[in-house]
């Protein structure tokens, strides 16, 4: 953990989405040895020490919004390097078009699966076997094996459907410039911590400067003021003069790290609502057309409904006695029966 300062606002203090610059700093702030530590800095961001400060209200209370819970850096699974929470956020983005991309093939096997199936069933339509059925039950029979035909052309129009309605939508939802897209937003956020970074490193510089110069100031006051040197006021003016000039420059460098630390707070609000959004949509998205899919299965059960009803009214209508009458019409070799032999 690096050390604190306390001369400025709370980066994400809840009066306002987009905090202003600060402004001037009191004298009485510039001597740094009387800052209470308030804060501390973490990578380059500055937090509020816990108990310190006004309690922080959610921008976006009971939403569980990005906005809220990525500020902060997370230890990698290795823990050996950390992991900006924006990066987890982009992260989550590229896993859910990868999630995307492996439900359309699912969604694709499944259509091949049904080509293959509905190929087999029309294949079966045309066999031969017990052709030669006869009568009420030929008739059923006959029909069984159309009804496969039908069968056949209804899992091939499901599978051409779910492949316009689901399989195509899940594949162009979003195109290769989302990765670009996302490339943007990582390159902006990744560069406002570069530069939040080297604005602390320019605070702690300046201030260890300003240290320095104190150093010497005292150092000198005290000489003179015991006589163990020959310095004169002028060269005590000169050191409270570099004194004063490395607190104006501590000033400086703490005013442009505020800035700057304010501009990367409203770029990651900005962005991670947007990355919100993105996901919000993939999500509707997905379930949209994985509901069409559900829809396009119950239409092809109720057609498949349909083709089997010819042949349940075929066997309902079976008539053994029927079909011997018709067997024996078509079939008899004469209805004279034998009678005894008469010596």
């Amino acid at each position: 953990m690096e050390g604190s300062f306390d001369t400025e606002e709370s980066f994400d203090d809840p009066s306002c989405l987009a905090p202003q610059p600060p402004g001037p700093v009191s004298p009485a702030r510039r001597r740094v040895n009387e800052v209470k530590e308030t804060k501390t800095t973490i990578n380059g961001v500055t937090f509020p020490l816990p108990g310190e400060g006004p309690e922080q209200q959610l921008l976006k209370p009971n939403e569980w919004s990005y906005c809220d819970y990525f500020w902060t850096d997370k230890k990698d699974p290795q823990g050996a390097t950390c992991v900006a929470g924006f990066e987890v956020l982009l992260q989550k983005q590229l896993k859910g078009k990868q999630m995307q991309k492996e439900m359309a093939e699912f969604i694709h096997e499944r259509i091949k699966m049904e080509e293959e199936y509905a190929k087999n069933l029309s294949k079966l339509s045309l066999s031969t076997l017990a052709a030669q059925e006869e009568g009420t039950l030929g008739e059923a029979w006959t029909q069984l094996k159309k009804s496969l035909h039908d069968e056949a052309e209804v899992h091939l129009k499901f599978s051409n459907k779910l492949h316009s309605e689901v399989e195509k939508p899940l594949l162009t939802f979003r195109s290769d410039h989302f990765k670009k897209d996302l490339k943007k937003y990582d390159h902006h956020i990744a560069d406002l911590r570069k530069q939040l970074a080297s604005r602390y490193a320019s605070v702690d510089k300046a201030r260890k400067a300003l240290a320095d110069r104190q150093k010497d100031l005292e150092v000198k006051t005290q000489q003179l003021e015991i006589k163990l040197s020959n310095k004169t006021e002028e060269d005590i003016k000169k050191a409270r003069r570099k004194s004063t000039q490395a607190g104006d420059d501590l000033m400086r460098c703490v005013d442009l790290y505020n800035q700057t630390q304010s501009k990367w707070f409203e770029e990651m609000v900005t962005t991670s609502m947007e990355l919100e959004k993105l996901e919000v949509d993939r999500i509707e998205w997905i379930q949209q057309h994985l509901r069409q899919y559900t829809t396009l299965r119950h239409e092809t059960d109720m057609f498949n409904h349909g083709t089997a009803e010819p042949v349940d009214q075929l066997l309902q209508a079976v008539d053994p006695a029927k079909d011997r009458e018709l067997w024996v019409n078509e079939n008899k070799t004469g209805n004279v029966r034998p009678v005894d032999l008469d010596l």
